[in-house]
């Protein structure tokens, strides 16, 4: 009869591509996960990885033997967790993940009420706006947009993030104001590229009525992340696409302008990523909870939204 280890060493082996990146999610070594692995397909008598330099591929028999086992691998580890959820106490080194300007204005924040309610749980944070593979690297939890799904990752999503055109009002003095989103290349503006491709970001921003339009650029200054932008518009450095919370301090102070106030920009959805839920030690279905819970007491998806900005107060 085979050892949970054995098995578990393989299944996160094969989800992983690496024993490197399986030992970090199973807090081994990775020679132990190796060893583990050796021993499995010792006793079972065939070869389940092709080993290279390039990581692990399954063998033929390896992919017949991952579809037999790891439902039942799942089903086993949800049951152990699920006892040790409820006879534990949450404790441990927690690895979290966020954008910097998300993250230290919105997460960073909950950190006292929930150190308060959990003091046995150091969060460890690591903030980063480059795209990160979230089982390689280890984390328990990572907050954002767009991340592709490894196996026994889920998503649940927080907020929408909304954006709105501003510029400084030294910077519109005698500019012309455009009445639409393509209006926007007869100014000035700070532009994202993307870090990966150096590519620029081209956005679609729609008004009330449901009309959708691609904003246009004439680039004067280009950044490879966005919590540069509104501090570059601050500056007069052009017209800048920003997120509803960083904007609206500086629209209430009338440091910077609205420009199109009938038009925002939807860049998706803020979710935050864990394991599956059947396998979340303590610590991490704690943080889960606190953080769902928070949005929703404190309607944090209605500040991060576009109809969060007052009526007439930022045109």
């Amino acid at each position: 009869m085979e050892t949970l280890a054995n098995l578990e060493s393989f299944v996160r082996s094969a989800e992983t591509g690496s024993f490197s990146s399986a030992a970090r999610r199973l807090a081994l070594t990775p020679a132990a996960v190796s060893r583990n692995v050796a021993q499995l397909e010792r006793n079972l008598g065939v070869r389940l990885f092709q080993r290279s330099t390039r990581g692990l591929t399954l063998s033929e028999a390896g992919e017949r033997f991952l579809q037999s086992v790891q439902g039942g691998l799942d089903s086993i580890q949800g049951a152990i967790a699920d006892v040790t959820v409820n006879a534990g106490q949450p404790a441990g080194m927690l690895k979290l993940n966020s954008a910097p300007g998300f993250g230290m204005d919105y997460l960073l924040p909950l950190m006292p009420a929930f150190l308060a309610r959990y003091p046995a749980v150091t969060p460890d944070w690591s903030f980063d706006n480059r795209p990160l593979d979230l089982i390689a690297g280890g984390f328990d939890v990572a907050f954002g947009g767009g991340f592709d799904l490894p196996p026994g990752m889920v998503a649940r999503e927080l907020a929408r993030m909304h954006c709105i055109t501003v510029a400084s009002p030294a910077f519109l003095q005698g500019q012309p104001r455009p009445t639409d989103p393509a209006g926007l290349a007869d100014l000035a503006s700070i532009v994202m590229r993307s870090p990966l491709s150096g590519r620029l970001r081209i956005h679609t921003m729609r008004n009330s009525a449901g009309v959708e339009m691609v904003i246009g650029h004439k680039p004067a200054l280009l950044v490879n992340g966005p919590d540069a932008i509104c501090p570059a518009a601050l500056l007069g450095l052009g017209v800048g696409l920003v997120s509803v919370p960083h904007a609206l301090p500086h629209l209430q102070s009338g440091t910077l302008v609205r420009l199109l106030p009938d038009w925002y920009c939807d860049v998706g959805p803020i979710s935050l990523y864990f394991a599956s839920q059947k396998l979340l030690p303590a610590k991490t279905r704690a943080f889960v909870d606190f953080v769902t819970q928070t949005f929703r007491e404190q309607q944090l998806a209605h500040r991060l939204s576009v109809q969060s900005l007052a009526s007439g107060k930022t045109a």
